[in-house]
């Protein structure tokens, strides 16, 4: 797939990629650059190991998006591909 940069450096993320990330208007993605490929991903949430109740539980240590009925569905179909 090919997409354009404008003058800003901005470039348009096609809508069905956005919401595969999960990614909105105003949404965070990080940004690498390896070997010459540049790559876009959602950020991770700091996270942290506690004991509850005599189990390890991972916590973050941020807010983390909503997970939404479109999310498990889609992540559902996919893992049944």
């Amino acid at each position: 797939m090919r997409t354009t940069i404008d003058r800003a450096g901005r470039l348009v993320i096609p809508k069905r990629m956005r919401d595969e990330l999960g990614v909105g208007d105003g949404g965070e993605l990080e940004i690498e650059l390896v070997d010459d490929v540049i790559t876009l991903s959602p950020p991770t949430v700091p996270k942290r190991v506690e004991e509850r109740g005599g189990r390890a539980v991972i916590v973050p240590d941020g807010d983390i998006p909503a997970l939404t009925d479109d999310v498990v569905r889609d992540t559902i179909d996919d893992l049944r591909r």
